[in-house]
C-alpha cells in the first residue's frame, strides 16, 4: 500500500505548467498560506464568526491549484481549480465533507475581481468572488440564490491576510 508521502509527491508540484503559466496567474497569486476572519450566515441570516486558515498549492503537474479552507467548528473543505484553455475559464469543484456541502462552478476574471458562478448540490445558484485583491490580502464573499440569480443572499464573508513563510 502506498504511503501518504507518495501521494503527496505525485499530487503536488512547485510551479505552474509551462504551457499555461500565464493563465495560471488568475489564481496563482494565492499560492501559500493565509489566515482569515470569517462571518458565515445561517439560513435565517444569523452570523457565526471565527478565524480560520487557508492553504493554496500547485497540483497535477502545475495544471491545477488545490486549496484547503478550515474554519474550526464550521467547515473544513478543499477546492480544486483547473484551467480550461478551450473555455478560457476555470473549473471549480468545492467539497466539504464535514457539512456534506458541494459546489461546481466556472471562474473568470471580472474587472478587478475573480468571480466563480455555478450551483451547489441542492441546485441553488452560487456566486463566489475574490475582491479587494492585493499581494497580501483579499476579501472573499459567497452568495446563494434560491431563484436562479434573480436575487442573491450573502452567505459568507472572509477577510484574508497572507501569512509570511
Amino acid at each position: 500500500m502506498p504511503t501518504s508521502s507518495c501521494l503527496i509527491a505525485a499530487l503536488h508540484t512547485n510551479e505552474p505548467a509551462a504551457d499555461r503559466a500565464d493563465k495560471m496567474k488568475t489564481y496563482g497569486w494565492l499560492i501559500g498560506r493565509w489566515e482569515m476572519d470569517a462571518v458565515v450566515y445561517d439560513d435565517d441570516g444569523h452570523p457565526q464568526t471565527g478565524r480560520g486558515d487557508i492553504r493554496f498549492g500547485w497540483v497535477l503537474e502545475g495544471r491545477a491549484i488545490q486549496d484547503v479552507w478550515s474554519l474550526p467548528g464550521v467547515f473544513h473543505g478543499t477546492t480544486l481549480r483547473v484551467y480550461d484553455p478551450a473555455l478560457d475559464a476555470w473549473h471549480i469543484v468545492w467539497s466539504d465533507p464535514l457539512r456534506q456541502y458541494y459546489s461546481r462552478q466556472l471562474g473568470r476574471i471580472s474587472g478587478n475581481d475573480i468571480v466563480q458562478e455555478g450551483h451547489d448540490s441542492a441546485g441553488n445558484a452560487v456566486r463566489w468572488s475574490f475582491k479587494e485583491i492585493t499581494p497580501v490580502s483579499f476579501r472573499w464573499t459567497g452568495e446563494r440564490s434560491a431563484d436562479q440569480g434573480q436575487t442573491w443572499r450573502l452567505k459568507s464573508d472572509f477577510s484574508a491576510r497572507r501569512v509570511k513563510a
